[in-house]
């Protein structure tokens, strides 16, 4: 069975009749990016303009009576209709589709028909499979590689035919029709009843198809490739973009170079060239920054330990500093005999931390000092080190360490 939506891509609403309503659940991605189970109702309609998914394209949005239908799925010759409220069996409802939603899937599959059609046709490329995506469409393609020269001959040809204005219509043929042999094909769903939907771009592709398309394409306007990545096992994936979402993509490129513009105060075509410059810059300061520390961190070691408060149990705080400036400081100290707990970062806040002195020392109070401090790390031969999230803590560790130095001291 064809829907209205399949019979007539463009119509936005209809009058129909509910056939049935049962109770079913829906699993969606909540605002948390956690998994959500809906519950609500399977709503069957006489007929629809929404489309439920299939051959790579996702479903559509829209209303029944004004209620939000969240998804639209096949069931054999009927569409499942998910909403919140229940609709009255037997009763008339209006339907309508989220056009811009519609209308953009529609230039998206089109696209994809003509851009599989004109590879093969051009570089014999065949298409294993295609994903429309909510900001990029992609097609697969059954070669290890595409070159650059393909992609633009490619992208010249279908750009070419949408100027043409080349018709496209859609025609059902019985299961038995010889013609279906001639039809581009990956194969039927295993539970399709009734006649075969067959999608014809007029002189270029006839391709079985059960997706909403334009009727001509230039209601594509225009496509634009983006380019090529590496696919599955001996595949090629074209990365494309077709119509309104050619227009979007231009106007956030063009806002990102408008905003590099004014950042780089230089012309957008010297804009890698500044960055680059940049960059160069940064790792020269990294480097020299880098240098400034490990030179800092030998003199902070030899002030501690030429220091008046030199003892069992050494701290010292600093904001800025990593890993490896905390290593140095304990590699030129050489707390063999010492606690040394070495934190950087902020002081009420997130950091770093490292716990130096006897193995056996820091191997018992190394997990503790994570615990007071709500981190977590490891350590070995004598360190222990690791992230925290309170830093504020840091007197409650001092006072761990002097306890337990204390106590050692007395069972000696």
């Amino acid at each position: 069975m064809a829907f209205q939506c399949q019979r007539d891509s463009y119509l936005r609403e209809i009058t129909t009749a509910v056939v049935s309503c049962r109770p079913a659940e829906l699993q969606t991605e909540g605002s948390n990016g956690k998994k959500e189970v809906l519950s609500g109702f399977h709503v069957v309609l006489e007929d629809t303009v929404l489309f439920p998914e299939g051959g790579g394209q996702p479903d559509d949005r829209g209303t029944i009576n004004d209620i939000s239908v969240l998804r639209v799925t096949r069931r054999g010759a009927q569409a499942d209709h998910f909403t919140q409220t229940p609709l009255a069996p037997g009763s008339q409802v209006q339907v309508r589709v989220d056009w811009e939603r519609r209308f953009d899937h529609m230039q998206q599959h089109s696209g994809q028909h003509l851009i599989t059609a004109v590879a093969d046709n051009l570089f014999g490329l065949k298409t294993t499979s295609w994903e429309l995506g909510r900001l990029r469409s992609v097609i697969e393609l059954d070669n290890p590689s595409v070159t650059a020269e393909q992609v633009a001959a490619i992208e010249q040809s279908v750009n070419e035919k949408i100027r043409d204005r080349v018709p496209v219509c859609v025609r059902e043929l019985s299961l038995d029709d010889p013609e279906v042999e001639q039809v581009r094909a990956r194969g039927l769903p295993d539970d399709h009843a009734g006649p075969i939907r067959v999608v014809t771009i007029e002189g270029v592709d006839a391709n079985m198809c059960c997706g909403t398309h334009v009727s001509n394409l230039s209601d594509l306007q225009v496509i634009k490739i983006l380019g090529t990545e590496k696919g599955k096992k001996n595949k090629t994936n074209l990365v494309f973009l077709a119509g309104n979402r050619v227009l979007k993509w231009m106007e956030r490129s063009h806002g990102t170079e408008k905003a590099l513009t004014a950042l780089l105060k230089c012309g957008a075509e010297d804009h890698v060239e500044a960055v680059k410059k940049l960059q160069n810059c940064t790792k020269l300061l990294q480097k020299n920054n880098l240098n400034l520390l490990r030179d800092l961190a030998v003199h902070l070691a030899h002030s501690l330990r030429n220091s008046p408060d030199w003892g069992a149990v050494v701290l010292l705080h600093r904001k800025e500093g990593d890993s490896e400036f905390m290593n140095i400081i304990a590699n030129e100290v050489g707390s063999e005999e010492t606690l040394l707990f070495l934190t950087v970062g902020d002081e009420k806040g997130a950091g770093l931390f490292l716990l130096a002195g006897p193995a056996e020392a820091v191997e018992t109070l190394g997990p503790r000092v994570a615990e007071v401090l709500e981190g977590k790390g490891a350590g070995k031969k004598g360190r222990f080190q690791g992230k925290a999230t309170k830093m504020s803590w840091r007197a409650e560790v001092q006072a761990l360490l002097q306890d337990y130095v204390s106590t050692q001291s007395s069972e000696e």
